[in-house]
């Protein structure tokens, strides 16, 4: 069949935090650019650019072959363009892709922070190759026929979309007790906002593979046999294809240890050349892992996108995220729903949940990026430097390029934290920055034989034994405030407000001044 050209609507506008256009932002391990001519080269050759749809008639001259006219912040999968371009060829038309204003994946999710995708009002449009009439959402993804410059009528797409959800949780996090969300078969999205590269990569990207699955495994039923269709039978068959190989892998001994289970079968795992991966690991699909890729002892991976020469080294966890090209994770870092973008690290003990982290970026250690409000209210993102609240009950941050963070940081959900940032802890009453003074290895409790030690509340020291009264005097002076006195050890009794008044401030016999570190 006659190639399409392709003729691409540049969109400069760059994506905070990362300040770069959506084009060069990775999805799915990908550039966008590089993702979208990917899925397109079985149908285009060659390309052209331009700014608007405006410019098409005189930037790209009328000729004997079909134009796919899109813009560079839009992300779609194979399914989707699949579909589009099927349906388009049917209408020998000029189109524009549209969805229904009931598609759930499009309503709830892509439409959030998107300009790109907009309501049309009482608007005559093509569904199932129907003339129909009415209202519909529409985005800048154009079809033209050899030699026709019509007016591109809309073309309703469905995405297909599935609700899915992957754990119960606690009634106050979610109305229903279950965090769900519309996953498509056929993704579509206008990346506007960092949230839309979350999107892209996890809700539309490696969600939406298990989602086909899922939907894989609920047909051709044997309940229903003597209602399946020709489809029915070929999808029959390569279930059970998939069970026997599956089976097969777990009973051959000479099969890799880790595929010990059917959600590891190699239909669901493709790992590539030179990769390394431990036997006590757990990996489940759909997974893709790359060349020469390290994979520890413990670490647990499910649903997930891993590029080439990464290391995930012992007891780290990677649960629905896509990991890019030469990212490393030290040993008990942990990915949910999260992106990390090429050459990255997030280091032992941090915890990013439905995060999107730039290139080049150094998470430290026992950091922790929440994604939940605590006071149940809406989370709100920056948007074009506003705050906008976004219709999730969860949701990360977002790292820009070249960023670096230091140790022992919690994130609140849905800030950013910008390109070529570097962020040092520095909290007095958290950060040790000099010698912490001791006590005297010989100077034991005479009751219990344990060393005596000095306290600190930390940087002021609240109990030292070198400086204690061992005697008090017979009749302490009554306080000024009619407070009852302290005693020797610092603190009265069980009293709470004894224990309170006494938390901060320093011992006996030695003010705060005399005792506190110098920073």
């Amino acid at each position: 069949m006659e190639r399409i050209e392709r003729v691409i609507i540049r969109d400069y506008t760059p994506i905070p935090p990362f300040a770069e256009p959506a084009r060069e932002l990775r999805i799915l391990n990908k550039p966008l650019w590089l993702l979208q001519r990917d899925l397109l080269k079985s149908y285009c050759k060659g390309s052209s650019e331009i700014d608007s749809i405006d410019e098409l008639e005189e930037r790209v001259p009328l000729a004997d072959r079909e134009l796919l006219v899109y813009r560079d912040n839009l992300f779609f999968n194979a399914a989707l363009i699949d579909a589009f371009i099927s349906e388009a060829r049917r209408a020998a038309r000029p189109v524009q892709i549209g969805f229904a204003l009931t598609d759930q994946s499009i309503a709830r999710h892509a439409t959030q922070l998107s300009a790109g995708i907009v309501r049309r009002e009482d608007s005559a449009y093509i569904r199932d190759g129907e003339e129909l009439r009415g209202d519909l959402f529409v985005a800048e993804l154009y079809y033209f026929p050899a030699g026709r410059r019509d007016e591109p009528t809309p073309l309703v797409i469905d995405t297909q979309s599935h609700e899915m959800g992957y754990y119960h949780i606690p009634s106050y996090m979610a109305s229903k007790g279950d965090l769900t969300y519309q996953i498509p078969l056929r993704a579509f999205l206008s990346v506007e906002n960092w949230v839309h590269v979350f999107m892209a990569n996890v809700l539309m990207g490696v969600f939406s593979q298990a989602a086909v699955q899922d939907v894989k495994m609920g047909q051709a039923r044997l309940k229903d046999i003597l209602r399946w269709r020709p489809e029915d039978w070929r999808t029959f068959l390569g279930k059970v294809a998939f069970s026997a190989a599956a089976i097969w892998q777990r009973l051959n001994p000479f099969e890799d240890p880790w595929r010990n289970h059917f959600l590891a079968s190699r239909a669901l795992v493709k790992v590539g050349k030179r990769a390394s991966i431990d036997p006590t690991a757990i990996i489940h699909g759909p997974t893709v892992i790359g060349d020469d890729v390290y994979i520890g002892p413990g670490v647990v991976i499910a649903n997930s996108i891993i590029g080439n020469n990464v290391n995930v080294m012992q007891g780290s966890q990677i649960m629905l995220s896509v990991v890019s090209d030469r990212c490393f994770l030290p040993f008990n870092a942990g990915l949910f729903m999260t992106t990390l973008m090429e050459n990255s690290m997030v280091a032992q003990n941090s915890t990013l949940q439905l995060c999107v982290v730039g290139r080049n970026t150094f998470i430290g250690a026992n950091n922790c990026f929440t994604d939940f409000n605590l006071q149940n209210e809406p989370i709100k993102v920056m948007h074009h430097g506003r705050p906008v609240e976004v219709n999730m009950p969860v949701l990360g941050s977002a790292v820009g390029h070249n960023v670096k963070l230091g140790s022992g940081f919690v994130v609140y959900p849905g800030r950013m934290i910008e390109s070529n940032a570097v962020i040092i802890f520095d909290d007095e009453k958290s950060l040790i920055r000099k010698t912490v003074a001791g006590h005297d290895l010989e100077d034991l409790d005479d009751a219990s034989g344990e060393p005596r030690r000095i306290v600190y509340h930390w940087p002021t020291v609240y109990d030292d034994p070198a400086e204690r009264r061992i005697t008090p005097p017979e009749d302490p002076p009554a306080p000024a405030n009619g407070a009852r006195p302290a005693t020797t050890t610092g603190v009265e009794g069980p009293g709470e407000d004894a224990i309170s008044l006494n938390y901060d401030r320093p011992a006996v016999g030695a003010s705060a001044s005399a005792r506190r570190i110098d920073r």
